[in-house]
């Protein structure tokens, strides 16, 4: 029998199998399980329950009609990395080659998948900020990397500028930023922005941003930090059109980064999906280049999502902490009297009929504690679903 333990030592340093080392059920699998067997209202998870735009969708349906469903090119179409290329020019002032440097993936998993694959070597430190998304820690751990953090507390989730000085050291091979930050919510200001770029140069890291929700703002406009002078040339920008468009299952996402550091992702990405999503990629195309009126009003109408469940928990007794960007709020249930959110949101379908997910299951094992009372919800749902919850949450308060 095959030896599996090099496996299963990354497997368990990611948090991914349980005691008996069996693959352990995450507490989001938990809570949709929850939803399905109570009918909860699903704020749990953070996909949206509408079809994307109607200019999008169609492009795609004309791409099968016309037989665009075979293998696209490795790198992604031409008109998809020159739409991105457009797309980083018009909202950013960013120069990138569409020939060269940029890579069409299978959903921005993939491309930080093949991005950490490629960069790091067994024994590099790959900083995150915390709490992350869950897929970074097995990611860094299947590459053989140390996996480092600087935590965001509440309420404003901002990193502490001296903590981050400290954690960036010669042996950091990537600072991983998500920006707009899932779970918190929070858009890191552009003093962070500055000394994370600064701290790169210094030490000679790779930043990898992850910026999946950056047409999803409210109030300051997103900044990547590629557009840091000191930083261009050592970042690899991830997004995705899943977020901007509510197409999260076409999985059409993509990288900007110099030609070399997206020739060495290549060569991984290669062996991963090699390509992807045929039709999607000219409705992706299509999006990308849609008018100034489309990319406010996703913002918009979002926010008016946004308030609209922060005032249902305000009512119920919840302290929430203001979302600047994302699909979510974060919201703490201490003043309703619980002090495990795990517990919390076990509960909550039975007591409210609605699904939510504690933030500590996207935090390390070191700095869960910090998190223990927080829970996130989703606000990426129709408005009469999310008056729903609102009201049901209520019965909490009473």
């Amino acid at each position: 029998m095959r030896d599996h333990g090099g496996w299963q030592k990354a497997a368990a340093g990611a948090g991914l199998l349980a005691d008996d080392g069996t693959l352990a059920e995450t507490i989001f699998a938990e809570m949709t399980a929850l939803a399905a067997q109570t009918g909860a209202i699903n704020l749990g998870q953070g996909f949206p329950d509408q079809d994307g735009p109607a200019h999008v969708l169609e492009v795609a349906r004309d791409a099968i009609a016309s037989g665009a469903n075979q293998y696209p090119p490795g790198r992604g179409i031409p008109d998809l990395r020159h739409a991105i290329s457009e797309h980083q020019a018009r909202f950013y002032n960013l120069t990138v080659d569409p020939v060269t440097d940029v890579l069409v993936t299978a959903g921005a998993t993939e491309a930080l998948a093949a991005t950490i694959l490629a960069l790091v070597e067994p024994g590099d430190e790959v900083l995150t900020f915390e709490p992350y998304y869950d897929a970074y820690g097995a990611l860094i751990a299947l590459a053989g990397g140390i996996h480092t953090t600087v935590p965001l507390l509440w309420p404003d989730f901002q990193p502490d500028h001296d903590a981050l000085t400290r954690a960036v050291t010669d042996r950091t091979r990537i600072i991983l930023v998500n920006t707009p930050h899932n779970p918190t919510g929070t858009v890191f200001d552009s003093d962070t922005l500055a000394i994370i770029a600064e701290l790169a140069e210094k030490h000679d890291a790779i930043i990898v941003t992850d910026e999946v929700y950056e047409h999803l703002t409210f109030g300051a406009r997103h900044t990547p930090i590629a557009a840091q002078p000191v930083a261009a040339e050592r970042t690899v920008t991830i997004s995705s059109g899943g977020k901007t468009f509510s197409t999260t299952g076409w999985k059409i996402g993509w990288l900007t980064a110099s030609a070399d550091l997206v020739s060495r992702i290549l060569t991984v990405k290669q062996y991963l999906s090699y390509s992807n999503g045929a039709p999607f990629q000219p409705a992706i195309a299509a999006g990308l280049r849609s008018d100034d009126a489309f990319f406010a009003g996703l913002a918009e109408d979002l926010d008016r999502r946004r308030l609209l469940l922060n005032d249902g928990l305000t009512a119920a007794g919840f302290a929430i902490a203001q979302s600047a960007g994302t699909y979510f709020t974060v919201a703490d249930v201490a003043p309703l009297g619980f002090d495990d959110a795990i517990e919390f949101c076990r509960v909550l379908p039975e007591r409210a009929g609605v699904i939510a997910v504690p933030v500590s299951a996207f935090a390390s094992s070191q700095h869960k504690d910090a998190y223990r009372t927080l829970v996130r919800f989703a606000f990426c749902k129709h408005a009469d679903l999310l008056q729903r919850a609102a009201h049901q949450l209520a019965a909490l308060s009473r």
